[in-house]
């Protein structure tokens, strides 16, 4: 694959980005807690619907020389798995 910042095609290693806890700091967090604090419930109508049929899934590609990390768009899938690969 091709790497920006050692400007050649290297090999990269491949991940899953998964989502981390979300910060408490954040302005939209804020002011979700200060809506659903005290009386009156959720401030927004709840989801109710069936689970979707593919989830998103996110790639990351880390350059094995120089570390440098490539997230590509994220992608739908139903079943992801990473296989290892002899080359």
């Amino acid at each position: 694959m091709y790497c920006p910042k050692c400007a050649k095609h290297t090999d990269h290693e491949v991940e899953r980005v998964r989502k981390r806890k979300a910060s408490e700091l954040k302005a939209g967090q804020r002011r979700f807690r200060r809506v659903t604090s005290g009386f009156g419930g959720f401030p927004r109508p709840r989801y109710e619907g069936r689970e979707k049929p593919t989830k998103r899934v996110a790639i990351r590609y880390r350059c094995v020389t120089c570390k440098v990390a490539i997230t590509s768009p994220t992608q739908r899938a139903k079943k992801f798995e990473l296989v290892e690969m002899e080359h």
